[in-house]
């Protein structure tokens, strides 16, 4: 493995920046920028809190299988009403009834695995009541009664779906889903922060390119003053000089301005505060390492969440055929229930006395009980049911062609990162070697129009071919590294130390 450019440059970026010389700034490598994006930017944040979302969606369709118990309670439940009594002699007459309820409803629900469920009922209440007789000069008839009621009950549907089962298995998909999303955004993301990363590294470098310019330049006037006064050299190449020096000058303030823009939007990316300040930990250097193309593919075919989610997607619409398909399916229902109720005898007294008498009715009064079997099917609907099924079969179709897409997207992407990985590795070889001609080249240049063999022109022309070249290297070393970066987020799997990102907890959340 070669390694090229062994050093560690340290950019103080503060000091480019006027006004913060007197803040403390962090040293942040580019690990150090990554994890903090994982664990801190607004997009790891928003897709976390999404898969959050589907972790509780999950939990609720997983605690439909447990039992529930529900209290309803009303103190009171009032209403007065004219009500319409029919006799079979005469005409209606028109009765007011008004009633003044104080009790509660209990009912505890056990949930059966084939989606059907058993029901304890308790239902208690004092209820008095008030009658206005106006065929009896509107007299008026008062009593209070004691309500209670105990009751079983079971339900469960036949010849269908177990939708409690089916209704799990589709949360279950979908925060598999959110998963897969989460997973793909934080590749993403380290991506996007190696991209600003070194985006920032670029525009360091320019800055301290502008200022070796100026420097130059500035040493070359310097020169040419002294040579101009000897008469050695022509006053237009004084003039020259200085046109250089202020176009050096200009430069270098918009290198600064475009550094301090970028470090902001850095810092937006990965989490920072924008009044956070920090220094660039880079380190110089790239290794080399072969890449095995069925390897990279069958990695990428095996764990690229974009074909999880694909696979998902269709497993979820395989869920809604099978309900389009029940929309004209033969549905059924087995009710049965079974309770005892007591109602008080005495017609007034105490509370206590009133619940004590419709406890002693419950021996008295008949149970109240029953089954039904209930059968349903759809005779003729005008072709609702079947372009229901149609329509989610034709959507099926489509998400088994997202699939087969998908496969060949990503074996064509993984194919096309890997050239470009090896483009990319040999036009850095060659740059580099163009950087050390061009400094060589400079080197000889300056020394020639010390000895005023070299205008000024010339000698600023070699000023410029070396920062070209030195912004040439510096493109092709970024593009390599963001090559890289692409290949890691394409296959899931670092081929320089042969593991799998998704089974060495790269993502550990802290």
């Amino acid at each position: 493995m070669r390694r090229h450019n062994r050093v560690i440059l340290i950019f103080l970026l503060t000091g480019l920046i006027t006004g913060l010389s007197g803040q403390s700034r962090r040293i942040l490598s580019y690990d150090e920028a990554v994890q903090i994006a994982l664990h801190r930017s607004y997009t790891v944040k928003s897709y976390q809190e999404e898969k959050n979302a589907m972790q509780f969606y999950f939990n609720f369709y997983k605690a439909m299988f447990k039992p529930r118990m529900d209290l309803s309670v009303f103190a009171p439940s009032w209403k007065e009403n004219v009500i319409r009594v029919q006799r079979p002699d005469g005409l209606p007459v028109y009765n007011s009834f008004g009633t003044m309820q104080f009790g509660a409803d209990l009912t505890f629900t056990y949930m059966l695995p084939t989606g059907g469920n058993f029901a304890l009922h308790s239902l208690m209440y004092r209820d008095s009541q008030v009658t206005t007789l106006p065929l009896q000069n509107y007299s008026v008839l008062r009593t209070t009664q004691a309500y209670t009621s105990l009751s079983l009950s079971f339900t469960q549907p036949v010849f269908t779906r177990n939708t409690l089962k089916e209704n799990l298995i589709e949360a279950k998909y979908e925060l598999e889903r959110s998963t897969c999303v989460f997973t793909r955004q934080q590749m993403n993301i380290i991506y996007n922060v190696t991209a600003a990363y070194y985006n920032i590294y670029r525009l360091t470098r320019n800055v301290e390119i502008a200022q070796e310019r100026l420097k130059n330049s500035e040493e070359s006037l310097r020169i040419a003053q002294l040579k101009a006064k000897t008469g050695r050299i022509p006053i237009g190449d004084v003039l020259i000089s200085r046109v250089d020096v202020a176009t050096n000058k200009g430069n270098l303030s918009e290198a600064i301005a475009s550094l301090q823009r970028s470090k902001d939007d850095f810092k937006q990316l990965i989490g920072l505060r924008l009044d956070d300040d920090f220094q660039i930990l880079t380190d110089l250097k790239y290794d080399t390492f072969e890449v095995d193309e069925e390897k990279a593919i069958a990695e990428a075919l095996k764990h690229r969440m974009e074909l999880k989610e694909a696979e998902l997607n269709y497993s979820l619409q395989e869920i809604r055929l099978d309900r389009a398909k029940r929309v004209r399916g033969l549905n059924g229902v087995i009710s049965a229930y079974y309770d005892i109720t007591g109602v008080s005898t005495i017609g007034a007294g105490t509370t206590r006395e009133l619940f004590e008498s419709s406890f002693n009715n419950f021996t008295d009064r008949p149970p109240n009980r029953g089954v039904t079997f209930t059968l349903s099917y759809p005779i003729f609907d005008w072709g609702r049911g079947s372009s229901r099924v149609r329509q989610e079969k034709a959507n099926l179709n489509r998400r088994q062609l997202d699939v087969d897409n998908m496969k060949v997207t990503i074996i064509k992407q993984v194919r096309d990162i890997i050239r470009s990985l090896r483009e990319a590795k040999n036009r850095l070889n060659i740059l580099q070697q163009n950087q050390k001609v061009s400094e060589r080249s400079y080197k000889i240049s300056r020394i020639r129009f010390e000895n005023g063999d070299l205008s000024s022109q010339d000698l600023s022309r070699e000023q410029e071919r070396l920062a070209q070249s030195r912004l040439d290297y510096l493109d092709a070393f970024i593009t390599y590294q963001l090559t890289i970066a692409d290949l890691k987020r394409k296959t899931l799997w670092d081929f320089k130390n042969n593991r799998s990102y998704l089974k060495e907890d790269y993502f550990s959340e802290k």
